[in-house]
């Protein structure tokens, strides 16, 4: 009954942007927004079930079956049961299932550790000595291991990235990891009627997913989509897409590859705005299928349950904090400015204060709704996140980001375990990094039934992205893990 009267009744907190005036100029305004649902069929069919149920049982009691039943009279009323469930079955709202995933681990000769990255970037001989010394501290602090991946061919003396580079780089990964989701669940690739690719900077034409298409054989009827430019949290905007698809398309797949190609993301000049990506970003890919096909229940791993989207763009800070542009030698790379990390900060407390009312238990709303009304706005109370989730999957993108967002959500450090040791083992994969994550946590055997699981992702524009999936039953080892040595 709870429950159910939690569904109806539904509170949110609606961040309402800083206040340009009055005594609390240059705050965070915050509204309560209640929600009253209506019951619909949906919700009223069941009762109807019951009810039409207990009549059939009085129309065969063994007893008397013989002198009270009318032949008729129960057809029309099995026939009618029928109707009934069909119609709530069409009419009740479909979930979406995470059916599988698969990271993508990259051949062991792509291996390059910290001293073996500087020595080349020496050797390239694109950069002065205290770019270098940049890059050495950079990833001295970055809270990247000895042991990610990168293409060789950006250390290549005089050798300027092609578009042939970037291709071979981006069927690498993007076929790894569809290969091993292939074979993981058995999907043939003609049941797949929805395709999604995001890559942040290689956009070529055809398209990323065109490739996937024309190396799969894919029907001739997919409908393909291609998402570039949107940076680490783009992933989770491909969720969000096929989710809306799979309503639209009931009971079929959707693939989703996401994936950034590092040899376009590197930059060959001396400009330290822009030397950072270089230091953090590496070889990475996670393919995704979804389904929202309620037979699929049973075979999947985990039912999503809340996705919350913002975006600071509107905000000039925001949007320049990091831009894919070129320096004064026309060298192009990711410039990240020094505002991102309170940019960031924004924009991550916009997005958990629109989903803290959808995951948090009452006491904590509360807590946080008395907050907001009586105490002091420089101090705002910080919810217990902890209570709404068994295990957070957040972006790794480097040790700095991780320690902030740890601290200002108080987290402990076996919530932030999956980000540090993906962060050290394959450094910052942009969009694929909470896959690797979740991945961390299955081949640790972590996630049990009813466990929730958060990825959250943020990137450039700036966005801020929150997943929540719940674990369907429990998730044993599975024999693909970029985890697992004897896996490649």
């Amino acid at each position: 009954m709870a429950r159910a009267q939690d569904e109806l009744l539904s509170t949110e907190i609606v961040n309402r942007g800083m206040e340009n005036s009055g005594p609390y100029a240059g705050s965070l305004s915050f509204s309560v927004r209640v929600r009253r649902g209506i019951a619909g069929f949906p919700q009223l069919a069941p009762v109807f079930i019951v009810i039409f149920s207990a009549q059939i049982g009085n129309l065969f009691i063994w007893q008397d079956f013989c002198p009270r039943c009318d032949p008729i009279g129960a057809l029309f009323m099995v026939g009618l049961l029928g109707l009934i469930i069909y119609i709530y079955l069409d009419l009740s709202p479909r979930s979406t299932y995470l059916v599988d995933f698969a990271c993508y681990r990259p051949p062991n000769e792509l291996k390059i550790s910290k001293d073996e990255f500087i020595e080349l970037a020496k050797k390239s001989g694109k950069f002065n000595g205290a770019a270098i010394e940049f890059q050495r501290r950079a990833l001295k602090n970055s809270g990247i291991g000895d042991e990610t991946y990168m293409p060789r061919v950006v250390f290549q003396p005089g050798h300027k990235i092609t578009l042939k580079d970037g291709r071979e780089e981006a069927a690498m990964v993007m076929f790894g990891a569809v290969d091993d989701l292939l074979a993981a669940t058995k999907i043939r690739p003609r049941d797949i009627r929805i395709l999604i690719v995001n890559c942040g900077i290689l956009n070529t034409t055809p398209s990323l997913s065109s490739m996937v298409i024309n190396h799969y054989k894919l029907r001739h009827d997919i409908h393909s989509f291609n998402l570039g430019g949107m940076g680490c949290a783009a992933g989770i905007i491909a969720i969000d897409l096929a989710k809306d698809l799979l309503k639209a398309y009931p009971g079929c797949y959707a693939l989703i590859v996401s994936t950034e190609v590092v040899s376009y993301t590197w930059y060959s000049g001396n400009d330290m705005d822009m030397l950072l990506p270089n230091c953090l970003f590496r070889i990475g890919a996670a393919a995704m299928l979804l389904s929202s096909c309620r037979s699929d229940r049973w075979r999947s791993k985990y039912e999503l349950k809340q996705l919350v989207r913002t975006h600071r763009g509107m905000d000039n800070r925001s949007f320049k904090s990091i831009q894919l542009r070129e320096d004064a030698e026309r060298n192009q790379g990711l410039s990240v400015s020094k505002d991102l990390v309170e940019v960031g900060g924004h924009a991550i407390k916009a997005n958990i204060t629109t989903l803290g009312p959808l995951v948090l238990p009452v006491s904590e709303q509360v807590h946080f709704f008395t907050n907001l009304l009586f105490k002091k706005r420089n101090s705002p109370y910080i919810p217990n996140y902890k209570l709404a989730f068994e295990h957070a999957c957040i972006l790794a993108t480097s040790k700095k980001v991780l320690d902030e967002i740890q601290k200002n959500l108080e987290l402990t450090e076996e919530y932030m375990e999956a980000s540090r040791k993906t962060l050290e083992r394959f450094g910052n994969t942009s969009s694929s990094s909470v896959w690797y994550e979740l991945a961390y946590l299955e081949a640790n055997t972590r996630i049990k039934r009813g466990d929730r699981i958060w990825q959250l992702g943020f990137g450039s524009g700036f966005k801020c992205n929150s997943v929540v999936w719940k674990a369907l039953g429990n998730v044993g080892k599975p024999e693909r893990s970029p985890w697992i040595q004897d896996s490649n």
